[in-house]
Order: structure tokens, then C-alpha cells, then sequence
């Protein structure tokens, strides 16, 4: 098992939401980059710390190994001159309840640091240009003990431990693709029925129903926002693309009834009944907060796609 630190000041929230690294796979000049070499490395069961804004707030353990994937959609104009294609590595992150800040530890952590390819400067802060880098083990250990870090382990679910596998024309379109490893095809199962890896990583940005203030996970449904059948096999696992919502929040906005603004205003469909928001104390001018970038990215395709208009 190796210890990795990835600084993700520009893509932590992509990242962090749908469970994975990406990087170029070279400069933009075609120079080869040994942070971005690091993702070859990495093995399943690898242990990544996250950097970004000055704090070490994510722990999370590999699920695979890198391999080729385009630019995520996500990252918007967030690093216009990288390549579009590049390597991807399946992470599971746990955000840490206290994270920590390496500067203010720099006594403990500074002798750890490797003399090369360091991930960051004997003040603390990041390095500039490094994304992956490798730490050793003794920094790996100090690191999760700095942080009382939870224990770390994968769960990968199987196609015979699912329910009822087979029993929809999506599960039977994922089953028969040849080129999807079992683990991903049960991944895959599992968040179309708003489970398993997906409802874990929209639990990770959305703590409570937006609108009734729930936070009782079990009465909760991982939804996504931009429709399973729509989304492409990295969309449909992304956290980012789902929200929690209450049973009958959650049918309003599969159903096209409600949506939001990227600022949290609510959207009402002029072909909803005027009495349901009234009866359900669902307050149409109250703000629900505002969405990060990335999820106002699918929340732009709801809008457009899925929000029922005025006929």
C-alpha cells in the first residue's frame, strides 16, 4: 500500500463529489510530468490525503487503478490549456470531521517530506505545478493520526448481492456490456436506484433535504438531478449530479414539477397544481441555498431539459 498527497485547490469539489483523480496525461508542450506520471502508480487500496485551501479536509482510499478517461465535463474552463485526455483514478473520499492545516504542524510533518518531488514547501503551504505526489509511510501514518481519521475500507458491492438484478431494461443494457468490469456494472445498478456508491457521495456535498430540512438519511432518496438515463456512465456515479431529497420532494423534482435556481430560489411548474406546495408547507419564495459550480452544472440540464414549462 502507498500513501499519495494530490493537491486539488482547482477540482476538489469535482473530485471529492464523484470519487475520483484526473489529470492530463502530459504538459500541454507534450512534456511528461512526473505528478501526472503518479497516477500510473497508484494500485487499489492506496491511501490519498486531499489538499486544497491550505487544509488537508478529505482522506480517501483507491478503488482501481488509473486509466484513460477525457477531460471531466464538470471542470468547466478550470484548466482551459490541459489536455482533454487524461488519467483517472477511482477514489473514495471520507471528509475528515477535523481537518487540519499542515502549516500549523510543520515541526512533525517537515522531516517526513520526500527531499524530491515534495507536495509542498517547509512553510506549509502547497506547491505550485505538483498534483500527485508520493509521501512515505511514516508521513502517511502521522498524517491519519493528526487527523483521527476513521478506519479506511473499501466496499464493493457484487452482482449477487443485489436485489432483483436484471428485472429493468437498464439493468439488462449494463449487464450486457462487455467492457464494464462486475464491480462497476453492480455500481452502476446500485446508483440507478439511488444506493450504494452514488448515495454515498451525494451524502458527502448534501447532509438534509433541501426543502424540508430532513437529515434522517434512512427517509432520504439519492435523486439524481440530471436523469440516470440521460447521463453517461461517470454522470451517473457523480455526486455532484444528486441531491437528497424527502419521498414527495424527490417526486416533484424527478417529475419536473420543481427545480432551483444555481442560487437556490425555487422553481415552480406553471402544470402544478396550485393547492400540493400550499398542503405540503413548501414555501415557494424561501431560499434553499445556494449549489456549487459543479452541481448547477446538471442543475442547468433539469432546467432546461427536465422543468415543465407552460405548454
Amino acid at each position: 500500500m502507498r500513501y499519495w498527497w494530490v493537491n486539488q485547490n482547482q477540482t476538489f469539489k469535482q473530485e471529492f463529489g464523484g470519487g475520483y483523480l484526473w489529470s492530463p496525461k502530459t504538459n500541454a508542450n507534450g512534456a511528461r510530468n512526473q505528478f501526472y506520471d503518479n497516477m500510473l502508480r497508484v494500485e487499489r487500496g492506496d491511501i490519498v490525503f486531499s489538499f486544497a485551501n491550505t487544509l488537508i479536509g478529505a482522506v480517501g482510499i483507491a478503488s482501481g487503478p488509473a486509466f484513460t478517461a477525457l477531460k471531466p465535463k464538470v471542470f468547466g474552463e478550470t484548466g482551459q490549456n490541459w489536455n482533454q485526455e487524461g488519467w483517472q483514478v477511482p477514489v473514495e473520499f471520507i471528509k475528515m470531521e477535523k481537518p487540519i492545516q499542515p502549516k500549523n504542524h510543520m515541526g512533525l510533518i517537515a522531516p517526513f517530506l520526500p527531499q524530491k518531488y515534495s507536495p509542498l514547501q517547509n512553510s506549509g503551504r502547497g506547491l505550485q505545478g505538483v498534483y500527485l505526489a508520493e509521501i512515505t509511510g511514516e508521513l502517511g501514518s502521522l498524517l491519519l493520526e493528526l487527523l483521527d481519521a476513521p478506519p479506511l475500507q473499501m466496499e464493493a458491492a457484487t452482482l449477487a448481492e443485489i436485489e432483483g438484478i436484471g428485472g429493468s431494461l437498464e439493468d439488462q443494457q449494463i449487464l450486457a456490456d462487455i467492457a464494464l468490469a462486475e464491480t462497476v456494472k453492480a455500481t452502476l445498478v446500485m446508483a440507478r436506484r439511488g444506493q450504494g456508491v452514488f448515495r454515498q457521495r451525494v451524502h458527502l456535498l448534501e447532509e438534509r433535504c433541501r426543502i424540508t430540512g430532513v437529515s434522517s438519511e434512512k427517509l432520504l432518496i439519492a435523486s439524481h438531478i440530471k436523469p440516470w438515463k440521460n447521463s453517461d456512465n461517470v454522470e451517473r456515479l457523480d455526486g455532484n449530479n444528486g441531491l437528497f431529497l424527502s419521498p414527495h420532494v424527490d417526486k416533484l423534482f424527478n417529475d419536473g414539477f420543481i427545480s432551483f435556481t444555481e442560487k437556490g430560489s425555487l422553481l415552480v411548474s406553471p402544470l402544478l397544481d396550485s393547492d400540493v406546495l400550499p398542503k405540503w408547507h413548501i414555501d415557494t419564495s424561501k431560499n434553499y441555498g445556494k449549489f456549487n459550480s459543479d452541481q448547477a452544472y446538471f442543475l442547468r440540464y433539469h432546467n432546461d431539459v427536465e422543468f415543465r414549462q407552460a405548454s
